[in-house]
Parts: structure tokens; C-alpha cells; sequence
């Protein structure tokens, strides 16, 4: 019992010694801005996207989003792929932490065998006979590394930092899907909103239409006055035809992003929510700190890091213990586990590389190589995020500045309108004049609603560029 009390203890004996190579230290971000040009103030990104995320796109308050986007994180194929990548990381973690304990491994052999009477004599004067006897051995064999310069342990730490970053990884897939179905989703709704306007609006025209027919046959308008009003509506409908079309198309990126196939996926026509979302401009110091793809970029130089410990590991002899610690051999079953029968031996196995052509300080040179990759790519990530989150802030603002405007258009444009009509109706105006109010009615129209979608496009990004969603302040 004393050798495997002793072999237990190895792994805590050597986790107390120091492991080779560097000890990881997140690289300080020095040339970080003060704060976002509209005024909000936030710190260099710190990973802790541990913590769990809320269901953003309920913020929207719409039932039917909430829907798809349940769909997607239950059916999307990709998201699987995702978990499913995260699992082969976490068993790849266990495969490597298990080489800090011994492999026991149980043997067991049994034969017969008959030696041959004419087989060359071994003593002189004493002839030989056939022999048949039996070998039974059952034994006890262990193997061990003893990790005296962390070799082991780092490899362990590198095998579980990219655990750690497969799991931001999936965490970055479920927010981009779940991003991408809510964008789909309000690029419909404002596609069902522009063509209810079209659409009234066609049924206006068709009515002037009508007024400018009735005209013509009492001799009040000219030919040319039902040609105008005539191509207007014609023109306005192939408008409608375009949208129909690419709504279909956006819903069927739905279908795809929820996990349906497009030819059964149907999502009845709506309207887009009154508001968006009041995302706090003052936003926590700590809110980029939810980005899974900067926690994944982080991870990866941990990861990276500890692997120029893995490669500097070889420049020094490594030692493997083998011993069989027990075992029986006999030649019949009756006396196998007996005092008489038990076999033991120990070892220990050195072994030390003297010339390999250059081929362990390539190794390194690759692993510092590696990390100062992962280091970039942490910069790029931050970097990356932080043009994200000022780019839809800045929309944000810019659109809410343009909505304002185009209210202020649309409202001049329908009273523009109900002039123009009554003019007309009464002679003073030309069914070309009527026919340009009209076609400047429906483009104000259609601009209002598209700023109105292009809003909720908007506050999708900045919820994503910030993570999924963000803390409430104290």
C-alpha cells in the first residue's frame, strides 16, 4: 500500500512545485479614448462574460420576436454546432488534466506450454524430457510523468483556457443568431409597413384616377391627364410588387435562422413596436465586458501563453516512473496469490534530447509566435468592439435627429396633398401637378417608415455591440 500512497501523492507534490515558462498577465490597453464621442463614458474591456446574459430582444416587447427567437436557440443548426464544439473542448480539457495522475492499468496472462524431449541438452549426463506446465500472471503496472517542471500543468492551463474560449465562442454564436432574428424580424415588420402605405396610397391614386377618367369624359381634362395619373399607379404598383418580393426573401432568412425551411415558413404581415427599446446612454463602466468575442479573444492568449511553457519544457530531461507494483506468477491456480507466487520491480525512465537539429527552439519561437498573434487579436477585438458600439449609438442619434425632420416632411407633403386634390378637383391645378404631390406624398411616406426601421435596426446593433444587453446601474 505504501507505493500507491506514495504514487497518490505525486500529483500534489508536484503541483506545489513552479512551472516553467511565463505566468499569464493580460496585456494592459494603454491608448484607450475617454469616453464615446456622444458623451458616454466606459473603461478598457475586462472579459466577464461569465456573467449570464438577459433575453435582450424582450426589451422590444413584441410576442412574435419572442417566439422566433426561442425557435432559433432550440432548432438553429448552427447554434447546435456550436454546443456541440463546446463539449468536444471541455472533454479535450478532461482528456489533458488527466494526465496529472498516474495510469494504472490492470494485466493478466495464461498459457500452457509443452517443451520438446530432443531440444538440446543444458547439463550434460541428464537427459531430456517433454514437459507440459501452465504460467498464470496477474500484475499491477502504473505509469506516471512526474511534472517536476510544470509541463503537464501548463498544458493543462493551455487545455482549459480554450475551454474557456469555446464556450465565449458559443456564447458569440447564440448573440449573433439571436441578433441576426431580430433584425430580420424588424426589417419585415418595416417592409409590412411600407407597403400598407403603398398600398394605401395606390388605392388613393386609383380613386383620383377615377375622378380624372370622369373628368376627361366631360371634356375637363385632357388625354394626357388620364395618362399621367394612369402611369402613376402603374408605377406604385410595381413599387409593391418589389417589396412583397423582398420581404419574402428576408422571411425566408428567418426561416433559415430559426431552424424551418423557407417553403413552409410563414409569418403573418404587423407592425413595427411604437418604440424602441430606452437603452441608457450613460451606460456602466463594465458594459464591453459582456462581449463574448472579446472574452474568446482573451482566453486564446491564455491558452497561447501557456504553451510556451508546454515548449520550453523540452529543453529539460523528463522522468517517467514504471513500476509494476505487484503481481503473482504460478504455475497453477490452487497457489497463485500466495507469499511465494508475488512479483514486483521498479523503474524510473529518463531520457533527455542532446541534438535535434534546431527543432525545440523552433518550437518555441512558434509558441511566442502564437501569443503574440493571440495578443493582436485581443487588441483588434477591443478596437472592433468599440466602433461597433459608436457606430450604432451614433446611429441611433442621427436617426432620431432624421425622424424628427421627416415628420416635419411628411406633415407638409399631406397637406401639400389635400391642396394639390382640391385644386385639381376644382380646375386650378393639372393632373401632372397632382401626380407629382402624390409620387412626393408616398416617398415621404416610405422614408418615415424606413428611418423608423432603420431605429429598430439600430438599437438591435447596439444591444449586440454591447453584449446582449446591459447591467442596471446602482
Amino acid at each position: 500500500m505504501r507505493p500507491l500512497m506514495l504514487l497518490a501523492g505525486l500529483p500534489l507534490l508536484c503541483a506545489a512545485c513552479a512551472s516553467i515558462g511565463p505566468d499569464y498577465k493580460r496585456p494592459a490597453v494603454t491608448d484607450m479614448p475617454a469616453g464615446w464621442k456622444t458623451g458616454t463614458e466606459w473603461q478598457p474591456a475586462n472579459p466577464a462574460d461569465a456573467v449570464p446574459k438577459k433575453e435582450w430582444w424582450k426589451s422590444f416587447g413584441d410576442k412574435q420576436l419572442d417566439e422566433l427567437e426561442s425557435n432559433c436557440l432550440r432548432d438553429n443548426p448552427g447554434l447546435k454546432a456550436s454546443v456541440a464544439r463546446l463539449d468536444q473542448a471541455l472533454a479535450q480539457s478532461n482528456a489533458h488534466a488527466a494526465a496529472m495522475f498516474p495510469t494504472v492499468a490492470l494485466n493478466a496472462d495464461a498459457s500452457r506450454t509443452r517443451t520438446s524431449a530432443n531440444r538440446p541438452l543444458f547439463a550434460y549426463n541428464v537427459p531430456n524430457t517433454s514437459t507440459i506446465q501452465n504460467d498464470f500472471r496477474p500484475n499491477l503496472t502504473v505509469s506516471y510523468e512526474v511534472d517536476w517542471l510544470g509541463r503537464v500543468r501548463r498544458d493543462i492551463e493551455s487545455a482549459r483556457a480554450s475551454a474557456e474560449q469555446a464556450a465565449a465562442d458559443q456564447e458569440n454564436v447564440r448573440l449573433v443568431l439571436t441578433a441576426q432574428v431580430a433584425s430580420a424580424y424588424f426589417q419585415v415588420r418595416q417592409l409590412d409597413e411600407e407597403i400598407g402605405l403603398v398600398s394605401d396610397s395606390i388605392a388613393l391614386q386609383e380613386k383620383v384616377l377615377d375622378l380624372t377618367r370622369i373628368r376627361h369624359d366631360f371634356g375637363a381634362a385632357a388625354e394626357n391627364d388620364v395618362a399621367f395619373q394612369n402611369a402613376l399607379v402603374s408605377s406604385s404598383k410595381a413599387q409593391l410588387e418589389l417589396l412583397k418580393n423582398q420581404r419574402k426573401q428576408t422571411e425566408d432568412t428567418l426561416a433559415t435562422l430559426t431552424g424551418v425551411p423557407a417553403a413552409s415558413f410563414n409569418i403573418t404581415a404587423g407592425a413595427l413596436p411604437a418604440l424602441t427599446p430606452a437603452i441608457p446612454v450613460g451606460l456602466p463602466a463594465n458594459l464591453l465586458e459582456r462581449r463574448p468575442d472579446i472574452a474568446s479573444a482573451e482566453r486564446a492568449m491564455a491558452a497561447a501563453n501557456a504553451q510556451i511553457g508546454v515548449a520550453k519544457a523540452a529543453y529539460f530531461p523528463s522522468l517517467i516512473l514504471a513500476p509494476a507494483l505487484g503481481g503473482y506468477e504460478s504455475n497453477t491456480l490452487s497457489n497463485l496469490v500466495s507469499a511465494p507466487s508475488l512479483v514486483w520491480s521498479v523503474g524510473v525512465q529518463a531520457s533527455q534530447t542532446l541534438f535535434d537539429g534546431g527543432r525545440i527552439g523552433a518550437g518555441v519561437d512558434f509558441a511566442q509566435a502564437g501569443y503574440v498573434a493571440a495578443v493582436s487579436n485581443y487588441r483588434q477585438a477591443v478596437l472592433v468592439a468599440i466602433q461597433e458600439t459608436q457606430d450604432a449609438l451614433g446611429n441611433l442619434q442621427g436617426l432620431e435627429s432624421a425622424r424628427q425632420k421627416q415628420d416635419e416632411a411628411v406633415r407638409d407633403q399631406n397637406k401639400a396633398y389635400e391642396i394639390t386634390l382640391l385644386r385639381y378637383q376644382e380646375g386650378l391645378d393639372n393632373a401632372l401637378t397632382l401626380a407629382t404631390v402624390q409620387q412626393n406624398q408616398l416617398s415621404a411616406l416610405r422614408v418615415q417608415s424606413q428611418i423608423r426601421g432603420g431605429q429598430f435596426q439600430s438599437a438591435v446593433s447596439l444591444l449586440k455591440a454591447l453584449g446582449g444587453g446591459w447591467k442596471e446601474a446602482n
